[in-house]
């Protein structure tokens, strides 16, 4: 896991599969690290993070991590040793975490396990669950919290990848994650969306830990990722803040509000359509949530009007900035026309290509066009 790096998880728990974000660790190196560390960092990670000594070790029949905690207790995280399970290495399907003192007999605390007949057995090998046992046991003991991650945006960024990639997220009053659609039963179109999404989260540069059991390897290696319609919209953003002249924002705002082929028009024409394939679903409630999206089609509609007419308000003012004169010649070179920023609004840009790690595929491919950003939902390329 690389510093800052916020960590998305994508298992199995229970009848679903969820994603889940975890706020990026700041890893430091360790020496004297075992060889089978590799395969468990995602556990030795943020408890060295929180200033405890791990290694990996073999127990009966799979690893161990060992924990020693400042008072010469030490956690024992174990995945079940007898009869041995086969799974990937570090997602076995429970874990039960035990807390003793090779000094004191007396000292044996059970502090999580998920085996089948255990307390948390609901949780099965869930990582997330693990941690947040073990984080809350460390907190009763007094361990210093981990460090405030530097860089917390990037857990509404990978939000915003799953979303594309079409999990369904889930907020309940103490945790949030993603999912899969309820409906997706079918185990080869669960890998193929499971794979897009590991792809597609690789590209944009996060950590990913994912059962090599929930991909499909036979999917082709995908190509060049352009950028998504919302970050190319996101360009327009960044040309109004650095603009000096009201024509550069009416170059931006032009986009927006053009009659016929503007973005806002065509998110009108989206939500009808929408409407109109969703109302013959067949389901009873249909045309109430497709009827609720020609309402909200029709206020958008008529607030982009609205827009429009500020635009040209805007527009016959034709008029310098106070003070931001200055801002723009820190910020774009000064033989840069307003136009040709816009038209790099609209413009693609190739991402990284999927990297070695197989469980780890990078991005899918996307056209090199506007106005088509990512697929939303399909499982396959």
């Amino acid at each position: 896991m690389r510093p800052d790096q916020t960590l998305v998880t994508l298992q199995r728990e229970g009848t679903r599969i969820t994603a889940r974000t975890s706020k990026p660790f700041i890893q430091e190196a360790t020496a004297g690290t075992s060889e089978h560390d590799h395969p468990y960092s995602h556990l030795t990670t943020p408890l060295r993070q929180r200033g405890l000594s791990c290694t990996v070790e073999y127990g009966l029949s799979d690893h161990i991590v060992h924990a020693e905690l400042p008072d010469g207790s030490a956690l024992i995280i174990s995945p079940p040793q007898e009869p041995p399970t086969d799974h990937p290495p570090g997602y076995p399907e429970s874990w039960l975490v035990t807390r003793g003192h090779p000094d004191d007999s007396t000292l044996h605390e059970v502090i999580y396990d998920s085996e089948p007949d255990g307390p948390h057995a609901r949780h099965g090998g869930s990582i997330p669950r693990l941690l947040d046992a073990i984080d809350t046991r460390l907190d009763q003991l007094g361990l210093p919290p981990r460090p405030e991650p530097r860089r917390p945006a990037q857990e509404s960024g990978a939000d915003a990848v799953l979303h594309r990639a079409g999990f369904v997220p889930v907020v309940l009053f103490r945790e949030r994650f993603h999912r899969l659609p309820s409906a997706m039963t079918d185990v080869v179109e669960q890998r193929q969306m499971v794979t897009r999404a590991v792809d597609m989260l690789q590209a944009e540069g996060f950590d990913v830990s994912c059962d090599p059991g929930l991909l499909d390897p036979s999917l082709p290696s995908p190509g060049h990722q352009g950028l998504s319609l919302g970050d190319r919209l996101g360009q327009l953003t960044q040309s109004i803040q650095s603009a000096a002249h009201t024509g550069e924002v009416i170059a931006a705002l032009s986009e927006l509000t053009a009659p016929g082929d503007g973005v806002l028009q065509r998110v009108v024409e989206s939500l009808n359509t929408t409407a109109d394939w969703w109302e013959g679903l067949g389901e009873p409630a249909d045309p109430h949530y497709a009827n609720r999206l020609r309402y909200i089609a029709q206020k958008l509609d008529s607030y982009a009007l609205d827009i429009r007419s500020m635009r040209g308000v805007l527009a016959d003012r034709h008029t310098d900035h106070p003070g931001r004169l200055q801002d723009r010649a820190d910020q774009v070179a000064p033989e840069e026309p307003a136009a040709s920023r816009v038209a790099a609004a609209l413009a693609v840009s190739p991402t990284a290509r999927r990297t070695a790690p197989a469980a780890l595929p990078s991005a899918s491919a996307a056209p090199a066009s506007l106005p088509p950003a990512r697929p939303s939902s399909a499982p396959g390329r």
